[in-house]
């Protein structure tokens, strides 16, 4: 690659940030211009290595993230390019590193604002080491059917319209970012198009000059002729008329200055870029544009008419056979981005889940449609939560209640029980929070808490199919299942469980109807004349009220049925235990207490003296 060239179709580029968009339209760009490979070798990402997974045409691939320049020209020395989005506070010191490192030959340096003194040391130091900065305060530029800056040049539509997958007959130079997709437009229409184009960029003092790239310009052989658009202030756009006037630039230059307005402003006037200030009469857009005339540019005497002057001399080359007709290639079709035409309604996908309970999408999460701000203004509760979650209701007052009422009352049962013995062991092991807790969740089923749910199923079905409470108790002891939900070690007829007669007082107060209460009750009655302990427990009570309180907010037995089966009432015991287990986990961190193990004296060894030999 000449010295004159910037970039080619080999050119490989870090990109230093977390600029994942710009590093998409950069493969694009390269893969609409039919490159043998992805122009980005990797980013630079201070905050964090890994990768990131970008598009080249319809093929995902992976780009790698160093955490530091050197790294990554260690990892990628044939990249010669640093696209630098870092910050204004930061984009000085990294580019100074770039340059000096021995592979990286050209920097961009995307942000505005970067100290001016920074910017003078950055150019020395690029003059010295012959390498080349562009910017600060640019959006970049690009060499058509090669290689892409960023966001430069706007669409792959714009690309494509503009025809810059290709090179053509121009070199452009701008200082504005938004003023060189204008020109890389205008020299479409009027020419066979730009053969690279780049914004210099808008602080008052960039790295390059417009002078700088036309200079390159004026080297290629392949460049017939150049367009360059100034603005108000500063002396670039003179020292261009003295290059013309040595004779360092000879090749055909249309030229305008922007900011002709300025004179029918009052006072000082400053456009968008911190360099464009009208300040002095020899810096007006009139004054500049008359000296590049004087000295031997085309300058129009309007924006309206430089496209026209672009054209007469694209024209007059083409005539002097210093122009030859190009050839357009055929290029692919760039992909569309699945978001993109998910945002323009292009594209239709099944779903691989459904949600009938929430949506995050929107401004506010909702739970079951209610909004999270309205479920905590109008105090729904837990109970409420779990009627919107669970339940894809509203429910009324009496069932939040009931249902909070429930959690209180199952959240723990000592330390003894199975679920809270594994809890506490497994984090006297030294395990996590989430380790202990399932350890202790995973105890729960048939024997311990499982008895709410089968509960609710044992008294549905004889209920269900109408016997009597002592032809329930014979069916069972027929089928030799133990009825759940009926029975206690401590509590009896003359003791009973405090917890179930309030949870009985609050259902016989509030609920409309208890059919399956008042049948486990009778249920009770029978079984009490046996032994005065197999009562109703609190795992029964809960079982049966749980299927009164479905009943009672419409639901049909096989829906409530289905609930059953997919151990709907268990969820209420898992839920409150657990807030008991989190408890015994606090406590024995709390307590620092060390590894369990079981005592000796505990444990029945009934060993053999020796093992059965076998012939």
């Amino acid at each position: 690659m000449e010295e004159y060239e910037l970039f080619d179709r080999n050119t490989k580029a870090f990109i230093h940030g977390t600029q994942e968009r710009a590093a998409q339209r950069m493969l694009d760009f390269d893969y609409l211009c039919q490159r043998d490979e992805p122009s980005v070798a990797g980013f630079i990402t201070p905050t964090g290595g890994g990768y990131y997974k970008l598009f080249w045409g319809t093929k995902e691939i992976r780009l790698p993230r160093y955490t530091s320049i050197d790294q990554a020209v260690k990892a990628h020395p044939e990249a010669d390019v640093m696209v630098n989005f870092a910050s204004e506070r930061s984009s000085a010191e990294s580019t100074m590193e770039a340059l000096e490192t021995d592979t990286i030959r050209t920097v961009i340096m995307i942000a505005e604002g970067v100290p001016e003194r920074d910017t003078r040391r950055i150019a020395a130091l690029a003059q010295k080491k012959k390498k080349w900065v562009i910017g600060p305060a640019t959006v970049g530029g690009i060499k058509p059917g090669s290689f892409k800056i960023g966001n430069a040049a706007g669409t792959m539509e714009n690309i494509k319209d503009t025809r810059l997958y290709r090179p053509g007959s121009v070199g452009f130079v701008s200082v504005s970012g938004g003023l060189s997709n204008e020109g890389y437009n205008i020299c479409h229409r009027n020419s066979d198009g730009i053969y690279e184009g780049y914004a210099v960029g808008g602080d008052v003092y960039p790295a390059t000059t417009l002078l700088d790239h036309l200079l390159r310009y004026e080297q290629n052989p392949r460049i017939k002729m150049m367009v360059c658009l100034g603005e108000v202030g500063g002396t670039d756009e003179l020292e261009i008329a003295e290059a013309i006037r040595s004779g360092r630039i000879t090749k055909p230059l249309v030229a305008w200055v922007t900011g002709t307005c300025a004179k029918m402003l009052p006072g000082q006037v400053q456009f968008g870029h911190a360099g464009a200030k009208a300040d002095a009469a020899e810096t007006s857009a009139e004054a500049k544009n008359r000296a590049l005339r004087e000295a031997g540019a085309i300058v129009p005497q309007s924006f309206d008419d430089f496209g026209e002057k672009i054209r007469e001399t694209y024209e007059q080359l083409k005539a002097e056979g210093a122009i030859e007709p190009l050839e357009e290639p055929s290029v692919p079709h760039i992909p569309m981005d699945y978001r993109q035409a998910v945002a323009e309604g292009l594209v239709r996908r099944p779903t691989n889940f459904i949600s009938t309970i929430c949506d995050e999408t929107g401004e506010i999460h909702n739970y079951c449609g209610v909004p999270i701000d309205e479920v905590i203004e109008k105090g729904y509760g837990i109970g409420g939560v779990i009627g919107l979650l669970w339940f894809k209701k509203d429910l009324p007052p009496y069932v939040r209640e009931f249902i909070e009422m429930v959690l209180q009352i199952v959240a723990d049962h000592g330390p003894a029980v199975s679920g809270a013995h594994n809890t506490i062991v497994t984090a006297r092991a030294g395990k996590g929070l989430i380790e202990s807790i399932i350890s202790g969740i995973v105890t729960i089923g048939p024997r311990f808490g499982g008895a709410v749910n089968g509960a609710a199923k044992h008294f549905t079905w004889g209920l269900e199919n109408n016997l009597l409470p002592r032809e329930f108790v014979d069916a069972m002891k027929a089928k030799n299942e133990r009825i759940q939900g009926i029975g206690h070690r401590i509590h009896s007829v003359e003791n009973p469980d405090e917890r179930v007669q309030i949870m009985i007082n609050f259902a016989r107060k509030h609920f409309p109807r208890t059919p399956l209460l008042d049948y486990a009750l009778a249920v009770q009655d029978v079984t009490t004349m046996k032994k005065n302990t197999l009562i109703l427990n609190v795992d029964g009570c809960i079982g049966v009220l749980c299927v009164d309180m479905l009943k009672n907010l419409g639901y049909s037995d096989q829906e409530i049925k289905e609930m059953i089966d997919m151990g709907f009432f268990n969820a209420l015991f898992i839920l409150g235990r657990t807030i008991g287990f989190m408890g015994h986990y606090f406590d024995q961190k709390r307590l620092k207490t060390g590894l369990y193990r079981h005592p000796w004296d505990d444990i029945l060894y009934d060993v053999p003296d020796r093992p059965e030999k076998v012939e």
